[in-house]
């Protein structure tokens, strides 16, 4: 497994935050997660515009061994989609943690705080 980026926020449900400019959050998953579910073969993504509460379950990733829902880990609205992976979720294998899923304007910055820094997560997975 790769080292946890220092950088990025976690959630126990496996996907991680990165805060860019104006409370706008990328969304991936984690290395952790794209080991346990195998080769990537399909990722349904949120409809831009949606709104979504924190925890809220709003995308699917589909491997060879199973399907996963994934989970809003903050509150806020979906601003875009990382269309490439309609043809290629297998970017989200080679490399997770440079892979977004989708991007959310939050509603509440310190919500990120309710999220695990990088060693949380690696207590939480080991």
């Amino acid at each position: 497994m790769s080292q946890t980026p220092e950088d990025l926020k976690y959630a126990v449900t496996h996907e991680w935050v990165k805060l860019e400019d104006d409370n706008i959050i990328k969304v991936g998953i984690t290395d952790f997660a794209q080991e346990e579910l195998g080769d990537l073969v399909y990722i349904e993504l949120p409809e831009v515009g949606r709104q979504l509460a924190m925890e809220e379950q709003c995308a699917v990733v589909e491997s060879v061994k199973t399907a996963s829902d994934l989970f809003s880990p903050i509150a806020g609205t979906v601003m875009a989609v990382n269309e490439t992976l309609a043809d290629a979720p297998e970017q989200v294998n080679e490399d997770a943690f440079n892979t977004w899923l989708f991007s959310l304007k939050i509603n509440n910055k310190d919500d990120l705080e309710n999220l695990l820094d990088a060693e949380g997560y690696e207590q939480a997975i080991s």
